[in-house]
């Protein structure tokens, strides 16, 4: 059998503050031009397809459009909601899609849901285990206090009721597996939900995770986890990763095999470094872009001066030597001693030089001003 494991579509999200619809838009028409030539037997959606609770309606339109054309052309899609998603809206129409081939689980349930495929060495069974906290199976597991191991170990153990002895099997779920390599764009859980065991999936073929948005392989000795990672680059940070999907194949004995294959974007996600002067020579680029300026003084109107050059789609500059002289510089202020004290150490620091007195009467008397309200 082979099958596309994808997730982290994050549909409706914004890079500083510039929507990526468009773009997801985008790489979403790739990937069906990639199912189109793969011809999968089914396509895995290891939840955070959109990026709130309560997306924007272009996001739900691109979803309800994508999935639209999948299922038209009868290959079954196994979905999950994850901790971005609102479960209980996503689990909307949940039990008619089913007659369409597009079974999506977005709660934890007695019975956790399992999807039967068939290939030509007989069944392949699909746990679906969404994303969800590990108190909801407080009352089910006797324990004073609950972690995400215990919890998903427990939930797991029941989605394994249902598959026979020596059949093929496969886990979706959407957690943080220990040892997984974060990026800046996932919102982190808190406290007790991270940390889920590897071993917990072992009696899994595979297991198709989603949550981080690297690409990366938390075990393939026995059996694979994996994360697919996100479609886009969702921050700066996840510049040098590659985006894309796995393809998965499982033969007859369940010995699996998979392959990455990178999506092309329509603008990438890059960071530049240099002199503004420097990056104004730079070959234009429709890319988005994050500047780290590495001049010695300040350039007035740097980020417009990049924008109306190589650079139309710059999202954020930041002056990384002069930031470095502040922290340095704060770092040095003496403690307890007023404010016109710490302008004296920060002045002195910046400039090698005594603060002059006329100068230290005028910073005085702004001070004075700004502590009785007076307008200066």
């Amino acid at each position: 059998m082979k099958f596309i494991h994808t997730a982290d579509w994050h549909l409706g999200k914004s890079l500083k503050n510039q929507s990526l619809i468009d773009d997801q838009n985008y790489i979403l028409q790739e990937f069906l031009k990639l199912v189109d030539s793969e011809k999968p037997d089914a396509i895995i959606i290891a939840g955070d397809i959109y990026d709130r609770s309560i997306p924007p309606v272009d996001a739900v339109n691109l979803f309800d459009e994508v999935i639209f054309k999948i299922v038209e052309k009868k290959i079954p899609v196994l979905c999950i909601s994850g901790n971005h998603d609102g479960a209980a809206r996503l689990n909307f129409g949940s039990r008619i899609f089913e007659r369409s081939n597009f079974f999506i689980e977005t709660l934890p349930n007695e019975n956790p849901k399992t999807v039967i495929l068939n290939d030509e060495f007989g069944e392949v069974y699909f746990s679906l285990i969404p994303f969800f906290e590990p108190v909801e199976m407080q009352d089910k597991i006797l324990a004073e206090k609950i972690n995400a191991n215990a919890a998903n170990k427990f939930y797991i153990a029941q989605a394994r009721k249902n598959i026979p002895a020596n059949k093929r099997s496969v886990a979706v779920a959407h957690l943080f597996v220990t040892g997984g390599k974060v990026s800046e764009s996932e919102r982190k859980f808190v406290g007790a939900v991270e940390n889920v065991s590897v071993e917990n999936f072992s009696d899994y073929n595979y297991t198709a995770l989603g949550h981080l948005h690297k690409p990366q392989t938390m075990k393939k000795t026995g059996y694979v986890v994996r994360y697919s990672g996100s479609l886009l680059k969702y921050s700066f940070d996840e510049a040098k990763y590659s985006k894309g999907v796995t393809i998965v194949n499982i033969d007859g004995n369940g010995e699996t095999f998979f392959e990455y294959v990178n999506l092309i974007p329509r603008r990438d996600v890059q960071v530049v470094e240099g002199t503004v002067e420097n990056l104004l020579k730079f070959e234009r680029t429709e890319n988005y872009i994050h500047a780290n300026l590495t001049d010695k003084n300040h350039v007035l109107n740097a980020m417009e001066k990049l924008r109306n050059s190589a650079f139309p789609n710059i999202l954020s500059i930041k002056f990384i030597n002069l930031e470095q002289e502040i922290e340095n510089a704060t770092e040095n202020l003496r403690e307890n001693v007023s404010v016109l004290e710490q302008f004296e150490d920060f002045y002195e620091y910046s400039t090698g030089e005594k603060l002059a007195g006329d100068y230290r009467q005028t910073m005085e008397k702004i001070l004075n001003d700004l502590k009785t309200g007076e307008r200066l």
